[in-house]
């Protein structure tokens, strides 16, 4: 059956011609019918087709598709993929955390793909105008859905995929590989039996052989490395021999690097013939194509690495190479096994445990292990593919039990039901304890509950419910009456669920707030950082040991004793990434740390600005910004600037300018006279004057006060740029003596109390801030003499 029989129009958005005997026996399913689908099939049978017929249904019909992918890495690639519907006309959209949101692009596009991580954070805030377009969804295709099953994760996409059916209902695809218990997930989707498939291994294009192979473990964790590499080559050797390609997955992108390295010289010391050694031709291509000089180095003799580090040139490159058959033997992290089709006559684990910048060492998941294996055999070249499993023999059982059994998966949301209850009851979904079970009844747990009710505790679901009421109303995040009848979220809750917090966090957050509004404590910039590194999201981070003498060295001079090693890591790359030197030797996990810590700071902040105050809120701001860019503290407000990055900041602040005023102030004259070239020093006036700039005026302001004596002044605060949300503080002799909030549009009278004190001097210093901003506090200070 052809595409072009089936879907005319869009024969064009399909990267084949024909489909298989499985994408047939679904296609009625898919197009035939408005009912929900799920289809459970082996790694590699062509499930991405499935996807694309229920989009192109979706798109014929003049309807919006979303797609969740389970990784972030893949939502660029289905983007790059799926140029084919851009080809047709039809528009793609990628919404992710690392890019900044066009809700326009968002509302207009045809195709939307998200992460549930992404997903769940928009349709908490689907009332907003920045969100709307998560309501206009009229079909829904979940790829993976077997990740229901995932740490943390899991429960994440459960709750997120209720909610957008109770949001917009769209017509839910949901693509799985094979899973025994695909009734509970068609159950909870309402799919009927007619549009449910499960699609057994007779649908693999190629014969899976797997199995467990065993290591002598050592007391090295870096000799065990080896171990399981030369174990790895041994399998995979007599493949290489007769021309089939090897596929190792690794734990970590730096492993790709050192077990290719290693690989290459062993795979060279055997005498493997590897085809590709005497391809001239080859060899002139790759060494022109490729500036990273170890993969260079390496795919010169067919062994190549691959992992999300590397440029897309170089890992399109590798992909690219290893379909051609120039790389026989490639090493890669998990990332691989979900992304892009590429199978090997032979893949091997050869970790079965993964190193996690912020959970530690853990073991890799039971659907990583399967996914993985499931890339075994080049369909058109293999009759069979090899999967193993090399592990320690105490985890021996463990492995050959799921390769036998396979994995049922289970729900994940008692483990983290707190958390998404508080979520929804900020948003205002759910508003008594009958309208927690109704939402409970949408879930994935709930039916899976029905089918294992004693694992479950299904006997208690009202009872544990309430108790997880009663938890979320002793730490503030809810409040509710004595007879269940109303449940309130409290700022703390709707400040929880809106910036995607661990209740943990939330809580400490609330706390140091507390510290600052009701006990008058200062806020410094290592409280924020501190906060930060002790946040309940940073709670699996461990240090290394060849890490612990370089966290020291950052940590000097700091009181640091209380700390956990790995709060005490966190804290060390914080410092680093805000001094714009983080130390060698905490690189490899700092990219992961700082960017879950801005999200955390730029949280805190907005929990100091609702419940502390603007003050204590820009400073959260500064250090944000400080963590982004590496800057000095008096650097750092220029970041706020339109094309003024970490050295042209530092710059400018050499040369005494630190404010948007104070650039203003200097002209693009000045601004030249101070290292900029002119083209650059017009875009940066002109976006200096894109903010708010402060003059400070003390009127008839006296010099001296009599002991005794009382006199109120008024003191003008003028914003000469860009208005703004401002908070205003009024100290003498650094004791605080008014502070208000305001939207500082053009000035505002600040009434002074002068006062003849028990003191010789009296110092007033008028101190604004934007809690918005990155912008250093503005001050203005005048004495007066007690006489």
């Amino acid at each position: 059956m052809e595409v072009a029989e089936v879907l005319p129009e869009f024969a064009d958005a399909f990267a084949f011609e024909e489909f298989n005997r499985m994408q047939r026996e679904a296609l009625p399913g898919l197009l035939e019918s408005e009912e929900n689908v799920v289809a459970s099939a082996p790694t590699a049978s062509g499930k991405t087709a499935l996807a694309e017929l229920a989009i192109c249904k979706a798109l014929a019909d003049g309807g919006t598709a979303l797609f969740i992918a389970p990784l972030r890495a893949l939502t660029n690639e289905k983007e790059d993929d799926w140029d084919r519907f851009e080809s047709l006309d039809y528009s793609v959209y990628v919404v992710t955390g690392e890019r900044d949101l066009n809700p326009r692009r968002a509302r207009r596009a045809d195709i939307l793909v998200m992460t549930p991580e992404k997903l769940d954070s928009a349709t908490r805030k689907h009332e907003s105008r920045r969100y709307d377009f998560v309501t206009d969804i009229d079909v829904c295709v979940i790829d993976e859905v077997h990740l229901l099953d995932a740490d943390r994760r899991g429960s994440v996409l459960e709750v997120t995929v209720s909610r957008l059916r109770r949001l917009c209902d769209p017509r839910v695809v949901a693509l799985s590989a094979t899973m025994p218990n695909v009734d509970d997930v068609a159950a909870w989707l309402d799919a009927p039996a007619e549009t449910t498939f499960e699609f057994g291994d007779e649908y693999r294009p190629v014969d899976l052989n797997a199995g467990v192979k065993t290591y002598t473990h050592g007391e090295n964790s870096f000799a065990d490395k080896y171990r399981r590499l030369y174990r790895a080559i041994d399998l995979a050797e007599p493949h290489l021999r007769e021309d089939g390609q090897a596929l190792v997955f690794v734990s970590s992108r730096q492993d790709t690097v050192q077990a290719a390295k290693k690989a290459r010289d062993e795979i060279a010391e055997r005498d493997v013939p590897m085809g590709v050694r005497g391809d001239i031709e080859f060899h002139d291509e790759s060494k022109a194509a490729l500036d990273n000089d170890t993969l260079r180095n390496s795919v010169l003799d067919g062994v190549a690495f691959h992992h999300a580090g590397l440029s897309k040139t170089e890992r399109d490159l590798v992909e690219q190479w290893f379909k051609e058959g120039h790389i026989e033997l490639l090493f890669s992290t998990s990332t691989l096994a979900w992304g892009v089709n590429m199978p090997a006559r032979c893949v091997v684990i050869r970790d079965t445990k993964i190193h996690d910048p912020l959970e530690g060492e853990v073991d890799m998941s039971p659907l990583d292990v399967l996914q993985m294996l499931g890339r075994a055999g080049r369909p058109g070249y293999d009759d069979v593919g090899y999967g193993w499993v090399v592990c320690d023999g105490s985890d021996a059982d463990k492995y050959r039990r799921l390769l036998r059994d396979g994995k049922e998966i289970e729900s994940r949301l008692a483990e983290t039901l707190e958390t998404h209850l508080n979520a929804e009851i900020a948003m205002g979904t759910i508003t008594d304890l009958e309208e927690v079970m109704d939402w409970l009844e949408t879930t994935f747990y709930y039916v899976r509950g029905q089918s294992k009710p004693e694992e479950y505790d299904f006997p208690n679901l009202r009872q544990r419910v309430r108790d997880c009421l009663e938890g979320l109303v002793e730490r503030g995040f809810v409040e509710m009456d004595a007879d269940d009848l109303s449940i309130e979220p409290t700022p703390r809750g709707v400040l929880a669920s809106k910036y995607y917090l661990r209740l943990e966090t939330a809580a400490t957050f609330a706390e140091l707030c507390d510290r600052v509004s009701e006990d008058r404590a200062v806020l410094e910039a290592d409280d924020v950082l501190e906060g930060v590194a002790t946040a309940e999201e940073f709670d699996s981070v461990s240090a290394r040991q060849s890490e612990r003498d370089a966290i020291s060295a950052t940590l000097v001079g700091h009181e640091t004793e209380d700390l956990e090693a790995g709060q005490r890591k966190v804290l060390a790359i914080l410092r680093g990434a805000a001094n714009g030197s983080t130390p060698t030797e905490l690189a490899s996990d700092a990219w992961v740390i700082r960017r879950n810590a801005t999200r955390l700071v730029s949280a805190l902040g907005a929990f100091l600005d609702r419940l502390a105050g603007p003050h204590a809120a820009n400073l959260a701001k500064r250090v944000e910004a400080r963590i982004e860019n590496g800057v000095a503290e008096d650097a750092v407000g220029l970041t706020a600037i339109d094309q003024v990055g970490p050295g042209r900041a530092s710059k400018l602040a050499s040369e005494g300018l630190t404010t948007p005023g104070d650039l203003v102030e200097a002209g693009i004259g000045g601004l030249v006279d101070a290292g900029l070239t002119e083209g650059v020093a017009e875009s940066v006036y002109e976006g200096a004057q894109s903010l708010p700039s402060i003059e400070f005026d003390w009127g008839q302001f006296p010099e001296t006060v009599a002991t005794g004596e009382n006199e109120v002044c008024d003191v003008t605060v003028r914003n000469v740029g860009e208005p703004a949300r401002a908070g205003v503080r009024v100290t003498v002799n650094g004791v605080e003596m008014t502070s208000t909030k305001t939207y500082l549009r053009s000035e505002e009278t600040v009434p002074v109390g002068v006062f003849g004190a028990d003191a010789e001097e009296l110092e007033f210093t008028v101190t604004v801030t934007f809690p918005e901003e990155s912008l250093l506090p503005l001050e203005s200070t005048r004495t007066v003499d007690v006489v």
